[in-house]
């Protein structure tokens, strides 16, 4: 096992209060010692705020340099990081490189079994936020939909955009009617393209030659947004 110790200061009055550099070093030594680590690394950040991860080049060289089986040492997890996002982020950058965390101050060691569960605790509220993230992003999109506005990427067949916002096209709400009502009378995706086809049904740039993957995109679009498709005769004429 490697040790990879990793202190910070952010100010000078920080030397007189316990937990200066050579204070913190000092102790990341003597843990590695009390368990016969091998190699010891230190990285420091001086002078650094503990608000942000990414601009602290001491804290990301000290995640570059973990590897499986390793240990990543801090006096406390006020020096890993104050932001409760970036405490969790490097957690979860720990949990898939195989590594131990281990926080002195707050006796958090995930060498040990009682500090993997801790460790496994701050891995799960990672997921959990990111999870919430999508979830937000997801619900986002949806009602953006549902108020008819554009969501970025290609216009979807059956609507023009402008101004922002998606506007039906008759003739290809339509063919989407058409799509519909032959899949639910059981026909395949390959069948359900031959019969656009013999109907002379246009795609959105004029080609009338259809290919499943379009049809099961057109259907997909069609039961995830609830797109009102005009009610219209089987034909697709006009």
């Amino acid at each position: 096992m490697k040790t990879i110790g990793y202190i910070r200061v952010s100010t000078a009055s920080q030397v007189d209060d316990g937990v200066s550099i050579e204070a913190q070093e000092a102790k990341v030594r003597a843990w590695a010692e009390l368990h016969n680590s091998g190699e010891v690394v230190i990285y420091r950040d001086e002078g650094q705020s503990g608000s942000r991860a990414d601009n602290r080049l001491g804290l990301q060289q000290a995640l570059d340099t973990v590897g499986d089986g390793d240990a990543l040492i801090v006096y406390s997890l006020s020096r890993l990081s104050r932001s409760t996002k970036d405490t969790l982020a490097i957690a979860d950058v720990l949990n898939k490189k195989g590594a131990d965390l281990v926080s002195l101050s707050e006796k958090i060691d995930t060498t040990s079994a009682a500090g993997k569960m801790v460790f496994r605790m701050l891995a799960v509220m990672a997921e959990f936020e990111r999870d919430q993230i999508s979830d937000r992003t997801r619900f986002a999109l949806a009602h953006k939909r549902s108020r008819g506005e554009k969501t970025g990427g290609d216009i979807p067949f059956g609507f023009r955009a402008r101004d922002g916002r998606l506007h039906p096209v008759k003739n290809e709400q339509k063919v989407i009617s058409f799509i519909l009502k032959l899949r639910d009378d059981g026909l395949s995706l390959r069948k359900i393209c031959r019969k656009l086809e013999e109907e002379g049904c246009a795609r959105k740039k004029g080609s009338k030659i259809w290919h499943p993957q379009s049809v099961a995109d057109i259907i997909r679009r069609h039961e995830r947004d609830s797109i009102p498709a005009e009610k219209c005769q089987a034909s697709c004429e006009g």
